[in-house]
């Protein structure tokens, strides 16, 4: 009982942080830096999102098996197929999502809506200790390598990921995508989101699967 309660708040987690990724994208003011990579190849080359990003996910799994050596296990390959289905759903929502906004107010409102999903949904899925998803995986990854703290781990993924943004888009588009003041925000915000949802309701969340 208590491992179907695991896997039913754990998908919950999943379709939670999918669209907090893709509301994060409806804004306007720069997507979060996870996604800022596949978003700028959907946008230069016409590639599906969605597929986009399995794509980059998967890439994900192969930086977590360098980094991690003789430490990585098989049982983390499942990443692959739930980067798969992440992507899945990244693209239902970003295909019924339609959002035309112009107004700053609202899409500040609506992005810290994205931000605030975006920390329940890792939250929900990294506490259920399942399969992570391949992006968090990673960040782990250079957490356990260098011997640094989970948070400096994640910045120096996010600072990466849209380094990466930004040359992908001066050099095949002459321009900047994906990358505004949204995604700053997103830099600083998904990091504290996590912090807030773990103080409110991790403990609460764990007793509630293991009762």
């Amino acid at each position: 009982m208590k491992n179907w309660r695991r896997i039913l708040v754990y998908c919950i987690g999943i379709v939670i942080l999918s669209l907090g990724i893709i509301l994060n994208t409806k804004t306007g003011l720069g997507v979060s830096p996870i996604i800022s990579i596949p978003y700028s190849i959907s946008k230069i080359w016409k590639v599906n999102l969605g597929n986009a990003t399995a794509c980059i996910y998967i890439l994900c799994v192969a930086g977590q098996m360098v980094l991690r050596g003789k430490k990585f296990r098989a049982f983390d390959l499942l990443q692959i197929p739930m980067s798969i289905v992440i992507s899945r759903i990244i693209n239902l929502f970003n295909n019924i999502i339609i959002i035309n906004c112009n107004n700053l107010a609202l899409n500040l409102i609506l992005l810290i809506v994205a931000i605030t999903l975006t920390g329940i949904g890792v939250v929900m899925t990294i506490e259920m200790k399942i399969v992570p998803n391949a992006a968090d995986g990673l960040t782990q990854a250079f957490s356990e390598r260098l011997n640094i703290d989970l948070g400096l781990a994640k910045n120096i993924v996010d600072i990466s990921s849209v380094a990466i943004t930004l040359i992908i888009g001066l050099l095949f588009a002459r321009r900047i995508i994906g990358i505004g003041i949204g995604t700053v925000i997103a830099v600083l915000g998904i990091g504290r989101a996590i912090a807030l949802v773990n103080i409110l309701i991790k403990d609460k969340m764990i007793a509630l699967v293991n009762n």
